[in-house]
């Protein structure tokens, strides 16, 4: 049970802090145009990306998967530069199909499931079984996903209903915020590779 513990603290502390904020990015951009109203779709949208990361994670744990570290950490913002333009098209907040947008969080959590495996791999060692471990820090993971969520949802609240600024220009703002943090990042990376 401690080894549970730890590793479920471990994928909380790993996607919420502040360091690792291009994960934080990601999240806060996939869920933005959503309100407290759409939370279906918001947990099946945090679902996709889980389901996408835990997968290429323990993929990536057993070296079934091995792409360079420098790849993976530069298509990490790639996929927040993609979730920030697609926020930023967004015209009319009707989400009746969103079957693309939970594909993409599906794909672009197997990016960052191969980002996590670096760490989780390194916190492992040479650990035979890790099957405890891999769902407890996925599911650490996925509690701090929803505490990102929840501070989004409640940001949005407060400025959308609350300060009155339009829904579509908070949006806007906070993507483009979001675009250009990324855009920044990816250059750096890619700089590394």
């Amino acid at each position: 049970m401690n080894d549970f513990l730890f590793y479920f603290r471990e994928g909380i502390y790993h996607i919420t802090d502040i360091r690792g904020y291009d994960h934080i990015l990601f999240v806060a951009a996939l869920c933005l145009p959503y309100l407290l109203k759409d939370w279906r779709k918001i947990l099946i949208l945090i679902t996709a990306f889980t389901i996408g990361h835990s997968a290429t994670l323990a993929l990536s744990i057993y070296n079934k998967i091995l792409i360079p570290s420098s790849w993976i950490e530069f298509l990490i913002p790639v996929t927040i530069i993609i979730t920030a333009l697609e926020n930023i098209s967004i015209k009319k907040f009707d989400f009746g199909k969103d079957s693309l947008r939970y594909g993409s969080a599906l794909v672009f959590g197997l990016i960052h499931g191969m980002g996590f495996s670096n760490y989780l791999r390194s916190m492992m060692g040479k650990s035979e079984t890790i099957v405890v471990q891999l769902l407890a820090f996925n599911v650490g993971l996925e509690i701090g996903q929803l505490v990102i969520v929840a501070v989004v949802l409640f940001l949005t609240f407060l400025f959308v209903s609350i300060f009155r600024v339009s829904r579509r220009e908070w949006l806007l703002f906070v993507s483009g915020g979001i675009f250009a943090i990324a855009v920044m990042m990816a250059a750096e990376r890619f700089a590394e590779i």
